[in-house]
């Protein structure tokens, strides 16, 4: 039995109805277009680290895109990548960082592949990729063809983008424009500044390092012995508050309270929310609990289910909206299945 389990960091998600490996761009386009011609839903996977799959599983087609490939160009202080959506995201952070390549120094440790970074606007510690990304080039299921969209056409924002609520896209390769300067800018990341410092600019390879500390003393770096690691990483995204829900909230919150101007209003920190509704680290008594590490993390103890996993994160965000009123969202893929 084809078992996506086996293929997420959750290590949950049933059975899928077929399975498919696409080790280059053009396999991955002729998997699709096969696929869109047969009528057969298509399920792309690359690392696995942003699903949650339904234990029923998934009907369709799996996927799985492969292939890392890295080109590279300089273009006088700045190094030009174009690098393929089965490429594994931290390898190529790790060779940023050795040659002196700055811009993604910050994105160390976050599992899964190149792919996928433009879907989410990956981001951590200060930096996210739509900094850094010039162009991204997709096979448009819609127009049968390869498109190339320029970084203002990806509709970027926070956790999210034009990529991550349809299936219109395919992401191929993502184009990058980092710097040659072989330092990092300023650090204003507070947790960063505390490790580092915050000088006008820090040897890359520190900065990775830093940041690879930091993210496995919360359970953030993928480690098969350690069930604190067997998770999505942080399941809910922070939530985004107009300056009417601010003030609503200011009156249920009754203290000072960690959050940080936005464009849209102000930006609360989902794991102070948790944890003030009483969900602290390790919560729960079932095959998932909360990260003893991270109380964004939500995570699989062995034995789980993806329903345990559901139903923990409901009663989350059931009992953060029943104490302050705000509503928390899944940053994962749902396959299959709903909060």
């Amino acid at each position: 039995m084809l078992r996506l389990a086996d293929l997420t960091t959750l290590r949950l998600g049933g059975p899928t109805a077929r399975m498919q490996s696409a080790s280059s761009l053009s396999e991955l386009v002729a998997a699709v277009r096969a696929a869109d011609a047969a009528s057969e839903r298509v399920l792309l996977l690359g690392g696995g680290s942003n699903l949650v799959v339904a234990d029923e599983g998934w009907p369709g087609v799996t996927v799985l895109i492969r292939g890392p490939s890295v080109s590279v160009r300089r273009d006088g202080p700045a190094v030009l990548l174009r690098v393929s959506a089965g490429t594994d995201w931290d390898t190529l952070v790790a060779q940023a960082a050795d040659e002196g390549w700055a811009g993604i120094e910050s994105l160390s440790g976050i599992p899964g592949l190149t792919g996928a970074t433009p879907v989410q606007n990956v981001g951590a510690y200060g930096q996210h990729v739509s900094q850094t990304i010039t162009d991204v080039t997709v096979w448009d299921r819609a127009a049968g063809r390869i498109a190339v969209l320029s970084a203002a056409d990806c509709g970027f924002g926070y956790r999210t983008s034009a990529f991550k609520h349809s299936d219109r896209y395919v992401v191929l390769e993502v184009g990058f424009r980092l710097s040659a300067s072989g330092r990092s800018g300023p650090i204003r990341y507070a947790e960063l500044t505390r490790v580092l410092g915050a000088p006008d600019a820090v040897p890359l390879v520190d900065v990775r390092a830093a940041v690879l500390e930091l993210r496995r003393g919360k359970g953030m770096v993928l480690d098969p012995a350690d069930h604190d690691t067997w998770s999505v990483g942080s399941f809910f995204t922070n939530p985004i508050l107009s300056a009417a829900e601010v003030a609503a909230f200011d009156t249920l919150a009754g203290s000072a309270y960690p959050s940080w101007p936005d464009p849209l209003g102000r930006k609360l920190s989902a794991a102070w929310l948790i944890e003030q509704a009483g969900f602290g680290k390790g919560y729960g008594n079932g095959p998932v609990r909360v990260s003893t590490k991270h109380t964004l993390a939500l995570t699989n103890r062995g034995k789980a289910h993806t329903s345990d996993l559901l139903a923990l994160a409901r009663e989350i965000r059931d009992g953060v909206r029943a104490r302050f009123g705000v509503q928390l969202r899944a940053e994962p893929r749902l396959v299959e299945c709903e909060l």
